[in-house]
């Protein structure tokens, strides 16, 4: 739907639809959006319009003299609009000053023959007609518009995934302060074919455990349990590092270490097979793995 222009002022669409509509008809499409466009001003443009086409419809036919005074105010009336579309002030619609007798004089003048007459009245209707069509189309100077960017949005994060087990144990065993010890299997019959390692480091008390060809267990049934034996503590009492599975078709796993007290002095790791979440003191029963401090 077109706006009207700017300064209550007709924009182009209803300017052409009432011109077809004076001079040949509007087709119902036509019709309904000239209804939609349709306001006061455009009201009393189209007044305007049809009294213009009037003028030339019957001037074109005249055979006999126009009245001097109507010839007169028609031209002055014409001559005002051209001056308004040039950049002088525009008058309302429907107001006709009275002319000067200057004009009055020139327009007597003009009607002395029906011939001469008709032209007159043809030429100052065109000229009503051009100078309407001239102010309304005259195109008005666009106001600065300023446009207001958003401020640019930094990409978001992506976090980064917190790293592997072996990502951490490899960072230890980089470390020159860590503890590394070898993990050697018992004569349990759960330890047949197993290898490993621990690396513990003592200052951020963490550590890990890996093993190649540990046996797969049932949580059901029971669990691995890792101990920590610490030269300052009683060696009856190891402390509890946790408990963890092997899952079937494991070559390798990599377990850590949580160790249920801090580890002063670390002399030995082990690995035990317990119930299902382990035991507070171990019977040390099925020991499978074993590796101590040099």
């Amino acid at each position: 739907m077109s706006e009207a222009g700017s300064q209550g002022q007709p924009d182009e669409a209803t300017i052409d639809l009432l011109v077809k509509q004076v001079t040949e008809g509007l087709s119902p499409t036509e019709q309904r959006a000239l209804d939609v466009l349709d306001n006061a001003v455009a009201s009393a443009l189209r007044r305007d319009l049809e009294r213009a086409a009037a003028a030339i419809s019957l001037a074109a036919d005249l055979d006999t003299a126009v009245p001097p005074a109507l010839h007169a105010r028609l031209a002055q009336q014409a001559l005002n609009y051209a001056a308004s579309a040039a950049g002088g002030t525009p008058l309302p619609m429907g107001h006709v000053p009275e002319p000067p007798a200057a004009v009055q004089a020139a327009a007597l003048r003009g009607a002395r023959t029906a011939r001469s007459a008709r032209l007159g009245w043809l030429a100052a209707a065109a000229c009503l007609l051009l100078a309407l069509f001239g102010w309304f189309r005259t195109p008005r100077p666009a106001a600065d518009v300023t446009v207001a960017l958003p401020p640019p949005v930094a990409p978001l994060a992506v976090p980064k995934p917190p790293p592997s087990a072996e990502e951490e144990r490899a960072a230890l065993m980089a470390k020159a302060e860590s503890l590394k010890i070898p993990l050697g299997a018992t004569k349990d019959p759960g330890a047949a074919g197993l290898t490993g390692d621990v690396v513990w480091d003592p200052a951020t008390q963490t550590g890990f455990l890996r093993f190649v060809g540990l046996a797969a267990n049932d949580p059901e049934l029971h669990q691995y349990q890792i101990w920590i034996f610490d030269g300052t503590r009683d060696q009856r009492y190891p402390i509890d590092g946790g408990v963890f599975n092997v899952p079937a078709n494991s070559s390798e796993i990599v377990i850590p270490i949580h160790a249920a007290l801090a580890v002063r002095k670390p002399a030995a790791f082990a690995v035990t097979i317990e119930k299902p979440g382990g035991v507070v003191v171990s019977s040390r029963e099925h020991v499978v793995a074993l590796g101590t401090a040099g």
